[in-house]
């Protein structure tokens, strides 16, 4: 009997369902046209895994049963399209992870604040006691985890690129925190395409399972009106008061699911600002459905730390602060974080662009920003958008020139902030690297 599985990409989704698959006795083999990292090969040597790397060789996947595709290659790959035309079926790493466990899932998207989100429910029912992972778009992958791990519980940040891949597989919990354009190069600049993968976050939600999910975010309302879903429905908003769910008032967070209400002063929340608000009732909310008691609740909305590349404050040089917030990959999430902002702010911007509108940026940019700095390959989009509206704007090509630009032209008082509104390919590894590389060179200064 055939059971030989093929996967797609040798980074950390691909080596860990390798694993798994594996473990499970399937004949596998795994295909990256790039260059598979040395501890990537040691752990496909260790559990007897064969691949290829720096190409993919078609006959040597067209008899598998199925293929596990990494989430960074698109459905239109030619390699994708050849063993799809075959009739075998493609499917991703969480759709095949889920298959080996039993455990509960809380499983979060968005186009911003998910990572946040995630890392904040899993702090939370971490500190509470519970056997629970991280996986997902953070941490090692599920695949892994499900494969050398006996985890109760999975809190699984899922972007739309892994969403797409997913089938029968059912969160417990699922969330939903925003929708904004972003990667609309990966979906033929249709918000709507974008937005339908979004929401296969909802798919095969029981009456049992809970579906929360911003009120106040507009596209996410549209779709909501055309979907039937058996879930309970749970809405946060800072707009208005909600009977079931989260909401922000008179400076107070709300949380209202079971016998007990929760509620917060927002100023007494580690993390500050409009968007970490809805990340907190996200995460609060999630806590209580899991039956986590009130003062559980509080101690960890005070005490979480954050998340590296995520408005994370590296040092103050000469009196001016300077914030990694690499991660920061679309215009939306810029724009939470320039409104977070109440100094001067010389931003550094840049990189792959994905298409983006810079117009909402506008009005922020022109009251907050008093110096931009184009760190990128080609930022002709950059200049032409903020030339006129901001009175110092310069190019740099790496990112040490980047931070010694930003450090000339700022004074105490002001924020260095790298919110670069783009992908970091075309300079960097990934943003986690973007992120390293700016807090070494402001270490430096």
């Amino acid at each position: 009997m055939n059971n030989k599985l093929v996967i797609l990409g040798g980074g950390e989704s691909g080596v860990g369902a390798a694993v798994l698959a594996k473990k499970q006795g399937f004949d596998v083999f795994l295909s990256d046209s790039g260059i598979i990292q040395p501890p990537a090969k040691k752990l496909l040597k260790e559990h007897g895994v064969a691949f290829e790397e720096g190409t993919h060789t078609l006959t040597k996947m067209a008899d598998a049963v199925q293929v596990i595709k990494s989430p960074g290659i698109p459905n239109t790959a030619p390699v994708v399209e050849d063993l799809t035309q075959l009739g075998i079926p493609v499917i991703s790493e969480i759709e095949f992870a889920g298959r080996y466990t039993h455990a509960k899932k809380i499983c979060i998207t968005g186009s911003n604040g998910k990572t946040t989100t995630a890392s904040l429910i899993y702090y939370l029912l971490k500190n509470a006691g519970l056997h629970v992972g991280l996986a997902g778009n953070v941490g090692q992958s599920f695949a892994l985890q499900v494969a050398t791990q006996d985890y109760d519980i999975y809190v699984l940040e899922l972007s739309s690129f892994q969403l797409e891949g997913m089938y029968d597989f059912k969160a417990d919990i699922a969330v939903l925190l925003n929708i904004t354009p972003d990667h609309l190069n990966r979906y033929s600049n249709d918000l709507m395409e974008y937005a339908r993968a979004k929401f296969r976050i909802t798919q095969n939600l029981d009456k049992e399972d809970c579906f929360i999910f911003c009120r106040d975010d507009q596209i996410t309302m549209e779709h909501l009106n055309h979907i039937v879903l058996k879930a309970q429905m749970l809405p946060i908003s800072q707009k208005v008061a909600v009977t079931e769910g989260a909401f922000a008032k008179e400076g107070k967070m709300h949380v209202a699911y079971g016998e007990e209400e929760f509620e917060m002063f927002i100023n007494e929340l580690a993390l500050q600002g409009k968007h970490n608000v809805y990340n907190s009732m996200a995460a609060a909310l999630s806590a209580k459905i899991m039956n986590l008691s009130n003062p559980q609740i509080r101690e960890c909305l005070t005490s979480f730390k954050g998340i590296p590349h995520r408005m994370e404050q590296v040092a103050k040089v000469r009196g001016v602060l300077y914030i990694n917030d690499s991660k920061a990959t679309n215009v939306n999430s810029v724009w939470y974080a320039l409104e977070s902002m109440n100094t001067p702010v010389v931003w550094i911007a840049g990189g792959e662009d994905k298409g983006n509108d810079y117009s909402s940026l506008f009005e922020l940019v022109e009251k907050k920003v008093k110096a931009l700095i184009c760190l990128g390959i080609d930022n002709e989009k950059l200049l032409t958008c903020f030339g006129e509206k901001v009175p110092v704007i310069a190019e740099a090509r790496s990112m040490e020139e980047a931070v010694a630009r930003a450090y000339d032209v700022s004074a105490p008082g002001d924020t260095v902030l790298l919110s670069p509104a783009c992908a970091s390919f075309d300079l960097f590894k990934n943003f986690e690297d973007r992120g390293i590389q700016f807090k070494e060179a402001v270490r430096k200064l």
